[in-house]
């Protein structure tokens, strides 16, 4: 009882100093998580001028074993490849979440193979599913009635935007099909419309104000 009760007070001294930095998950198995490296930094820029929060301008790196992820209400993957959890990392995750955290998983096209096999692990109890266009992340700043918008085309499949739920509440988004991060990009790095980027910055804002807010 001790030992969990000292746990709790960390979690909340943790989020009362850093509750509005977010960090990169560098996961094993050997897949790219440090992908589309200007991504995080535009959308902290984009959500600190239009959604009112305070994020420190550079994401940081966190490792999915270390106590330090509690620091931070949202966490962010990505990657084409392989991905790999040990029971540690399972386990960490897991209550990581389970105690108010938010990861979310953005596919940059070849990812979702291995993710879904890992994730298995952090909640064999529970399965992805796919996220109904009512629900909140699709409306918390701006509207997207048609759900997960789709940035890039990759093979043709439409864009889901896949979940856990635990207590009612979204623990984890993977979203699929889509790749909001290289929408994230600095324009020069895919040349995508501006339009486009704009999308994918707004439903990255949507996504952050649910995880700070839920």
């Amino acid at each position: 009882m001790i030992k969990l009760t000292q746990f709790i007070l960390f979690v909340l001294v943790s989020l009362s100093v850093y509750g509005q930095d977010i960090a990169v998950v560098q996961y094993k198995g050997g897949g790219d998580w440090y992908s589309n490296p200007t991504a995080l930094p535009n959308l902290i820029k984009f959500c600190n001028q239009n959604i009112n929060t305070a994020i420190a301008d550079k994401p940081k790196t966190v490792k999915p074993e270390s106590v330090d992820i509690f620091q931070y209400p949202y966490l962010h993957m990505t990657g084409h490849g392989n991905v790999f959890f040990t029971d540690q990392d399972a386990e960490n995750l897991r209550n990581y979440m389970l105690s108010g955290g938010f990861i979310h998983i953005d596919d940059n096209y070849g990812m979702e193979p291995y993710i879904r096999k890992e994730l298995i692990k952090v909640f064999p109890e529970k399965e992805l599913v796919e996220l109904p266009v009512t629900h909140p992340i699709f409306s918390t700043k701006y509207n997207f009635p048609q759900g997960l918008p789709k940035i890039h085309e990759h093979d043709g499949k439409r864009p889901q935007a896949l979940g856990i739920i635990h207590e009612d509440r979204l623990v984890l988004l993977f979203t699929f099909e889509s790749d909001l991060g290289d929408g994230w990009e600095s324009p020069e790095v895919h040349n995508d419309p501006e339009e486009v980027r704009l999308k994918a910055l707004q439903m990255g804002a949507n996504i952050i104000k649910y995880a700070f807010e839920n």
